[in-house]
């Protein structure tokens, strides 16, 4: 029974940090200026439009809508994405996309595998996508990096296209770090963008091995 209970006091945290995230984040959008929405962020190929567009697919999108939506991508998830967000980019306003967001905050959706803690990394790491593509300051609450820094599997490396090989992520702002190797250092909230397969602007790592996961200039 304990154990029980544990796991959904578990859940009902983590269900409270995605909502505290989707409003914190909705609130950030409804500031960006125009040109922003335009900018390029860390996803390849995607504006900050296709992000917020991305983010809120899983809400408005219904299971059939869903499943039609892969079949007319051949089942090929990615190419499915990216199409579904750039046609919402186009149809939905800046004002209406972080509406999406902030409605749903409570929405139950989750990805196909992880439940809600990988739910909760899917809103944390697009937001972070935007800001730090776009040089914002916000930082992620501690509680929400705790829960995801420590789901970080090999399976989601390979997954993310990320490889460690060889090298130690260390957080300079919380006592974490993984994998065997170079160091390379960064903010725990960066770190995290790394090990779902981001490349960082300029200057937010440190350490030999950091380059790998650094975005070439011309790319910012």
């Amino acid at each position: 029974m304990e154990n029980g209970t544990a796991r959904k006091g578990t859940k009902a945290a983590i269900r409270a940090a995605i909502a505290a995230e989707r409003r914190e984040l909705a609130d950030l959008f409804d500031t960006l200026r125009t040109e922003q929405w335009d900018e390029q962020s860390l996803c390849t190929g995607w504006r900050v439009r296709e992000v917020v567009a991305h983010m809120s697919m899983g809400f408005r999108l219904s299971l059939p809508a869903t499943l039609g939506e892969l079949v007319k991508a051949r089942g090929n998830l990615h190419r499915m994405t990216d199409r579904v967000a750039r046609r919402d980019a186009e149809a939905h306003s800046a004002t209406a996309l972080s509406a999406f967001v902030r409605d749903n905050a409570h929405h139950p959706w989750t990805p196909p595998v992880g439940g809600f803690a990988a739910a909760l990394g899917h809103d944390v790491v697009h937001g972070l996508d935007v800001t730090l593509a776009l040089g914002h300051d916000r930082r992620v609450p501690e509680d929400r990096l705790h829960i995801l820094l420590d789901e970080i599997r090999p399976s989601g490396l390979r997954f993310f296209g990320c490889d460690l090989d060889g090298v130690r992520l260390c957080a300079e702002d919380l006592d974490w770090s993984y994998g065997s190797g170079a160091p390379v250092y960064g903010a725990a909230q960066d770190l995290l963008s790394v090990a779902y397969g981001r490349r960082l602007p300029v200057g937010r790592l440190r350490g030999e091995p950091s380059d790998r996961f650094t975005r070439p200039a011309e790319e910012a």
